[in-house]
């Protein structure tokens, strides 16, 4: 038997067959990007011109993409045919396989789209950290994973001498204990709203949240149909 909900829609086929795919964060050790800019905007994570999927996936090639390329790009040119722009530090390595990004203020500054997030979590990235982050930005990225980070700028910038001091410099993040602990063994708390939290240790999106109540959403509309059998389309 199928659950209808009050407009005769089958509830399954909206709710329960999508699958919650957001990768668990408990702790997360890596290498750390410095990007030595302010106000990084969302069209310079992921130009406007490569918004038109609304899938999460596919955007990693084309992050930065006004930064990272010489050439310009457009999603119908293949980026193995531009030039690499040799003095951007996500093209370099160690750091072109980074997992956490370290930036200055107003991170995700921009427009409110949501393929931002998408296109650093394709990058690689499942963190940033930043003395502050646009509101938006900041919301999206803990629907969709990431872990934004706000650090008052005095500590951003020890992190940051770290960071260009050595090479491939690494951190932990362990959540669970919400602290950043360097690969010399600093430790620096950080701030993370409970639930927030609990659905980035448990790996939680707004898909995963309802799929907690499949079976009371189930109850719910069998006992509708029950209750208003006319407005479930004679099942």
């Amino acid at each position: 038997m199928q659950a209808y909900n009050d407009y005769g829609v089958v509830i399954e086929s909206l709710i329960f067959n999508f699958e919650n795919d957001m990768q668990k964060f408990t702790k997360v050790r890596g290498v750390v990007a410095p990007m030595d800019r302010a106000n990084v905007d969302t069209d310079a994570i992921i130009p406007k011109q490569y918004l038109k999927s609304i899938k999460r996936t596919g955007f990693g090639p084309n992050a930065f993409d006004d930064w990272r390329y010489l050439d310009p790009g457009a999603p119908d040119i293949e980026n193995a045919t531009r030039r690499i722009n040799p003095d951007f530090i996500l093209n370099k390595p160690p750091y072109d396989k980074a997992r956490i990004l370290i930036a200055r203020e107003n991170f995700g500054c921009g427009s409110s789209r949501e393929h931002a997030v998408w296109a650093l979590e394709d990058f690689g990235f499942r963190a940033v950290i930043a003395p502050s982050f646009a509101d938006i930005f900041f919301n999206n990225s803990f629907k969709n994973g990431l872990l934004p980070i706000v650090l008052d700028a005095e500590i951003v910038n020890e992190l940051f001498n770290k960071v260009e001091s050595k090479t491939g410099f690494e951190v932990t993040l362990d959540l669970h204990h919400q602290k950043l602990i360097t690969e010399t063994l600093e430790e620096y708390p950080f701030e993370v709203d409970a639930f927030r939290k609990h659905c980035l240790l448990n790996g939680l999106d707004d898909i995963g949240l309802t799929l907690q109540h499949a079976s009371e959403i189930t109850a719910y509309e069998t006992q509708r149909k029950q209750a208003s059998p006319w407005l479930f389309n004679g099942c």
